[in-house]
């Protein structure tokens, strides 16, 4: 194949060739030993920055196949039952002094903790050649994703950030349906995301209180600068507050976005808008908005206008209607693929598919009928094209034609990427010299860089600028405060 084939290829099918075996080959013991790799047998040793939630669950993944060596989380209360589980293991509250005790024996490390603190803590470990998982949305600033993506690159290290849809073969589907041409040249696409549970459109800061015993007040802060604990802020709702998370464009929108993003192959955007907000305020993300992403166009692909319907509600009198919807749409659920199109493997046995944690298993995400047809609401996306639409749901788990009777009879495209063993599971084998885990930050350092370029908008307004090229916004000094954090003394990083 010639370079330019091969560009091509890397193109659509880059980072997502999970799977592909090692240009040493797996059977190769020695030579996987040569050029530095561990042997697939062998278990990595594993740490863990934030034990409880989210980063408990990545945690645990990571046991069922590896060595857990050492763990830390600045709330003990809520760590407690996975430092009871591992109780053999050294803990700590803060993961510099975890590093600087037990980082000689530490090989990989997931990252589960606030948003503000994740580049933080990644850059930490990569700077002592430790791979690292980190939880979505990757970081809270466009800065910070472009900082691990440099870090990744130089310390050479195999890196994975935790948007699990990534994995599931629906999102997979997604994109191989898109580009058989079913649904022509895609222009257009809203994507939305349920209210979540934080605090948003806050007139005045919350009430001061007192930290519990079991939080390190100080260390949970980290770079962010110093206030008043309040309950507000610790230990989950932190993600609504300008200064510590990204509201559910970076709770869910980097899930529902995914097919978005790879089907796309988006890349960066040239401006971002906020189109409708409803209740800014000055400490919190906004009720609801809509953010409006414009991307050039892409190897064979138009340019295509990315809608962002953040926290869409079905009573919402704003609420999109979404172009060529028909009053009788049904929302896929996440399981819907079965056997669709290909049947049965030879010798009739049901082929086994995909989800995000591996083969068999188990996804979520009814099927949904939106309550105000053709009013997008809950967690999708509705890809616009010029031959029809496709809806998707929840993290990509389900796919679909609209309208549903466009479905019923289809039979699904050729499969062109290879199917994912699971989303850890991917990322443990490219610490031990596999092939590069699909969100690798080559890849999702990219993705998560330009949504968080909607969490500007929706704080600044108007309509933006972006040079990707150099990290900043060209027509707003305003909107380029918020590019790079304002890292309280002492916390600074850089690579």
């Amino acid at each position: 194949m010639s370079d330019a084939g091969l560009s091509r290829r890397y193109f659509f099918f880059g980072s997502l060739l999970a799977g592909a075996v090692p240009s040493a080959g797996y059977g190769s013991v020695a030579s996987l030993k040569a050029l530095g790799y561990k042997p697939f047998y062998n278990k990595l040793n594993v740490a863990a920055v934030g034990c409880g939630g989210q980063g408990g669950q990545i945690l645990n993944q990571a046991a069922q196949t590896e060595n857990i060596v050492a763990l830390c989380d600045v709330d003990e209360d809520r760590a407690a039952a996975n430092f009871k589980r591992f109780d053999k293991q050294p803990k700590f509250k803060d993961f510099r002094e975890m590093l600087d005790k037990e980082g000689k024996n530490i090989e990989a490390c997931t990252i589960g903790i606030p948003d503000h603190m994740h580049a933080t803590v990644a850059m930490a470990c990569m700077q002592r050649g430790i791979h690292v998982y980190v939880e979505k949305p990757l970081t809270r600033t466009p800065w910070e994703s472009r900082l691990l993506q440099d870090a990744a690159k130089k310390y050479k290290v195999a890196t994975q950030m935790g948007n699990q849809g990534y994995s599931h073969e629906s999102i997979r589907t997604t994109a191989e349906i898109i580009w058989s041409g079913e649904i022509g040249d895609v222009t257009e696409v809203h994507v939305s995301a349920s209210p979540g549970t934080h605090p948003t459109g806050l007139k005045q800061a919350p009430k001061e209180s007192s930290a519990p015993s079991t939080i390190n007040y100080d260390l949970w802060l980290g770079g962010a600068a110093m206030r008043p604990f309040a309950v507000e802020y610790a230990p989950y709702n932190w993600r609504g507050f300008w200064d510590f998370g990204t509201g559910q464009i970076g709770n869910w929108g980097i899930h529902t976005m995914g097919p978005v993003n790879l089907a796309l192959q988006l890349g960066a955007p040239t401006s971002v808008e906020l189109v409708t907000v409803a209740n800014k305020s000055d400490l919190t993300l906004p009720d609801r908005a809509v953010v409006r992403f414009d991307f050039p166009a892409r190897g064979g692909m138009p340019p295509v206008k990315v809608f962002w319907h953040d926290s869409a509600r079905p009573d919402d009198p704003e609420a999109w209607r979404v172009p060529g919807m028909e009053t009788e749409v049904i929302l896929p659920s996440s399981n819907n693929l079965g056997d669709k199109g290909r049947g049965p493997p030879a010798g009739g046995a049901p082929r086994p598919r995909t989800g995000a944690g591996g083969a068999g298993v188990a996804v979520y995400g009814p099927e949904r009928v939106p309550s105000r047809p053709g009013i997008l609401t809950g967690n999708g996306a509705v890809f616009v094209g010029s031959k029809g639409l496709l809806a998707t749901v929840e993290r990509g788990e389900g796919v679909h034609l609209l309208p549903a009777a466009r479905w019923k009879d289809y039979r699904l495209p050729a499969q062109l990427l290879t199917r994912s063993p699971g989303h850890m599971t991917d990322w443990i084998r490219a610490c031990k010299g596999g092939e590069m885990s699909c969100s690798d930050f080559s890849i999702s350092g990219l993705y998560a860089e330009w949504m968080l370029l909607g969490v500007i908008a929706m704080r600044v307004g108007g309509k933006l600028d972006w040079d990707t090229r150099n990290t900043r916004f060209t027509n707003s000094a305003e909107a380029n405060k918020y590019v790079k954090p304002a890292f309280r003394k002492g916390w600074e990083i850089k690579l």
